[in-house]
């Protein structure tokens, strides 16, 4: 019988379960061993998560009021390490959305960047507060709200204000409609041109994707199932108008964390997230198998390194959080 160990060249979970990544520790006890939240080990693990080297090397940087470095600087002039980034980071590594100083970042990232009006976040605040409508970008209004939604803010009206942003703006068009005329789609050619942003619509499914399923509507669901589609048509990373044609080459290169960026790890766990199984993922699923290393683990093979606060992990050798993530999809594409 084929199972999705099947598919593994050996076994690195003694690896994902060193004290040295409580954040990985933690996940690993959870998604591929199965333990239940009660499992002494994983409430350890857990409890452990927000005294990580890394996770106290960001917050050790954060302004007392919730900012990294200058507030007005969240996104561009401080990239990869401004608020906006470090956010985002927290997030993946699995930091306490109930621990005060990340509370702060996520209230100065609502005050901020979120456009009062259509719920959307920005790249710029206006003086007045909120996010410039006209700065709102597809890519960082579905970070803002993943992230958001792992912090614990899923009940906040705020965050269902993004999650409505992304269900009345977020396009899935292949070139093949005509640009709306009203906004946003003027703005940003380059996030709402006549193709949608392949970014902009992987951010935005992961957003939803969070969404537990019980409190996922109706618009939501049709959503995603949009979101799934596109996807899919493009085979994870290829023009779907031309399926020989790879669309962007770095997407083949597997990266952590991956900020607006993206590659077919992440998007590969998007959709098995969502419990797709399809045979247009099948090109996608055989080249993470191919990247395997003999000793079971995943390489980091891009990475932002050298433009964060502190670097994460090291390029060219085996990631623990690579290697978790393609375990996860592996486990659930071959359940």
């Amino acid at each position: 019988m084929i199972t999705w160990k099947s598919f593994l060249k050996n076994d690195s979970i003694n690896w994902l379960l060193e004290n040295n990544n409580p954040s990985v520790r933690y996940l690993t006890l959870m998604d591929i061993l199965n333990k239940s939240n009660k499992n002494s080990e994983v409430i350890e693990s857990k409890k452990k998560i927000m005294e990580s080297g890394l996770i106290q090397k960001i917050l050790s940087k954060q302004n007392s009021k919730g900012y990294w470095f200058e507030p007005e600087n969240f996104y561009i002039k401080r990239k990869y390490k401004g608020t906006v980034w470090n956010l985002i980071i927290l997030a993946e590594i699995g930091a306490d959305g109930n621990d005060k100083r990340i509370k702060k970042a996520c209230e100065f990232i609502l005050n901020n960047s979120q456009n009062k009006e259509s719920g959307g976040f920005a790249y710029s605040a206006l003086k007045s507060g909120g996010g410039a409508d006209s700065k709102v970008l597809p890519c960082l209004s579905g970070n803002m709200v993943w992230s958001l939604i792992c912090f614990g803010y899923i009940d906040d009206f705020r965050v269902q204000k993004g999650i409505e942003w992304i269900t009345n703006y977020q396009r899935f068009d292949d070139g093949i409609q005509e640009l709306p005329e009203n906004w946003p789609y003027k703005k940003h050619i380059n996030c709402f041109g006549k193709h949608s942003c392949h970014m902009g619509v992987v951010k935005s499914l992961k957003a939803l994707a969070e969404i537990p399923e019980e409190k996922r509507s109706k618009i939501v669901k049709i959503t995603i199932k949009n979101g799934v589609e596109y996807l899919l048509k493009h085979h994870i990373y290829k023009k779907s108008h031309d399926l020989n044609k790879v669309s962007k080459p770095s997407w083949l290169q597997l990266s952590f964390p991956h900020m607006y960026q993206t590659d077919i790890l992440e998007i590969l766990d998007i959709l098995t997230r969502l419990w797709n199984k399809d045979r247009r993922m099948q090109d996608a699923i055989d080249i993470l198998i191919s990247k395997q290393n003999e000793n079971g683990t995943w390489n980091l093979e891009r990475t932002f390194n050298g433009r964060f606060i502190t670097n994460i992990e090291t390029k060219g050798k085996p990631s623990k959080w690579i290697t978790l993530n393609a375990l996860r999809v592996l486990k659930r594409y071959y359940i």
